[in-house]
């Protein structure tokens, strides 16, 4: 390493947001500017260590080199970008959006706060970006093979790239007006500038991609196409298509005006947002409102900034597991991810405006409230231990809008149906890890349609993973990681 004692000379410090008060006036980035100087210090933490858990099966997804490029962030090298480029396809992305699982299994961690990875990913991708060191790769040759692959998120993006860096002929279908699936219109712009989107999909035109939106393959709106006429057309069919069927909460009364799930609440907001500044009005406003949005995680969180941005009246988070611990607890060992109390930028922010957190723990939705109209009132609810109700504990909360953010159960079937895949227990489609070839030889699957809902990181290494498999199903024999 460039500093072998780093880690016992500098303390862990990450890179601030802007201040809330600051940034719950626009849907611009919640990010400062980078400080190269700082952020080669806590490179310098970066351990020896013999092995670097934070790269394993518990730590990246994609197996990101991270001793190597925090050893180049400390030399101030330019490698550092291409080091990070070799392993993931978007790390301007992740770099943003990624709870960072690597840094729970740094070993530093055991006895000392981790390394700042996050951080550092995060720069070393805006740096080439600023810089110009995002280069095209447009291959020498063509195999004359072609391949349609169905949704445009992180895992469909990846594959598409690495397919098409070994001449393949790739197409890919997005039902929605703009490339990037969940990263275009599930994150709000906040956490990720959709700029960055068309910028890499302006590069991957200029690789030979071919992106073609508004497609609803296996619809039944004027914009669709079959998905059996991609199958024949095609050499490879590959379903990146999401875990898009939300999660309801049916309780009585849950029919009517005011309860929205909650990607159709971002999702309206993003696209409003970036066609009209919200001038169209097109959007669930929470403005005025007495919000509560039910389910945390990154979907909770980004509702709770979303409506403050709005200008809501007041805004509740419900969570039925109970309060995390503010250190790890003892069934929940490093190097696995922490499962500890986070303070998320949404909940400052609430903090911000309304002085507490908007946290209410171990409580569950009994029945919507609504007037003899059928407007929208409220919510009962009941507390709960273990998932079991306590006797006594009903109470009533105002509400004009309840977002539902209680995840996703897998993906709609209107695409796999006509190509008689199977599906596994859960919904998905049954495909195994490392292999995505589905029931249909010629019909790969990845992603969270194959997996289940997870993360952006691992969408990456599903698509990665499935390009590779594909590749050597086509050619007999591989070059792709």
């Amino acid at each position: 390493m460039g500093k072998t004692t780093g880690f016992k000379e500098f303390s862990r410090s990450v890179e601030p947001y802007r201040p809330a008060k600051e940034r719950l006036l626009d849907f611009k980035e919640i990010y400062t500017d980078h400080d190269d100087q700082k952020l080669n210090i806590q490179a310098a933490r970066c351990m020896d260590c013999g092995v670097p858990f934070c790269q394993s099966d518990e730590g990246c997804p994609v197996y990101n080199m991270i001793p190597e490029w925090n050893d180049l962030v400390y030399q101030d090298r330019e490698e550092a970008f291409d080091r990070l480029m070799e392993t993931n396809n978007f790390p301007e992305v992740t770099g943003r959006v990624c709870p960072a699982v690597c840094e729970g299994a740094c070993v530093l961690g055991i006895t000392e706060s981790p390394v700042a990875i996050k951080n550092l990913e995060f720069a070393i991708a805006d740096k080439g970006f600023q810089n110009g060191w995002l280069k095209s790769q447009i291959p020498t040759s063509r195999t004359g093979k072609n391949i349609a692959i169905v949704g445009s998120g992180p895992a469909g993006l990846s594959a598409a790239q690495q397919l098409n860096s070994v001449g393949h002929n790739v197409k890919v279908y997005e039902r929605a007006d703009r490339i990037g699936g969940l990263m275009m219109y599930g994150i709000p712009n906040m956490k990720l500038e959709k700029s960055l989107l068309d910028q890499r999909k302006d590069q991957m035109e200029v690789e030979g991609i071919k992106f073609l939106t508004n497609i609803n393959v296996g619809g039944d709106t004027d914009n669709s196409i079959k998905v059996e006429e991609l199958d024949k057309n095609n050499d490879v069919v590959l379903l990146t298509t999401g875990a898009t069927n939300p999660r309801d909460l049916p309780i009585p009364r849950r029919e009517g005006t005011g309860v929205h799930f909650a990607m159709d609440f971002l999702k309206a907001n993003t696209k409003s947002l970036l066609d009209s500044n919200h001038k169209d009005k097109n959007f669930i406003s929470a403005k005025d409102k007495r919000v509560i949005v039910i389910g945390g995680g990154d979907t909770g969180t980004d509702c709770i900034g979303t409506s403050l941005r709005h200008g809501c009246k007041s805004l509740i988070n419900f969570e039925i597991m109970a309060e995390p611990p503010k250190e790890r607890a003892s069934n929940n060992p490093w190097p696995l991810f922490p499962k500890t109390l986070k303070i998320d930028y949404g909940h400052e922010e609430s903090t911000e405006t309304f002085g507490n957190d908007p946290r209410v723990y171990s409580i569950s939705g009994k029945e919507f409230l609504r007037d003899n109209k059928g407007d929208l009132k409220g919510i009962r609810t009941v507390e709960v231990e273990n998932f079991k109700e306590i006797e006594g504990t009903e109470k009533d909360w105002e509400a004009d809008l309840i977002l539902l953010a209680m995840g996703f159960l897998g993906p709609e079937h209107y695409v796999s149906e006509p190509l008689n895949i199977k599906l596994d227990e859960r919904s998905n489609y049954k495909a195994e890890h490392n292999i995505h070839q589905t029931s249909n030889p010629s019909v790969f699957a990845a992603g969270d349609c194959r997996r289940g809902q997870s993360l952006v990181v691992w969408a990456i290494n599903e698509g990665r993973a499935a390009a590779r498999e594909i590749d050597f199903y086509l050619m007999g024999e591989t070059t792709l990681l």
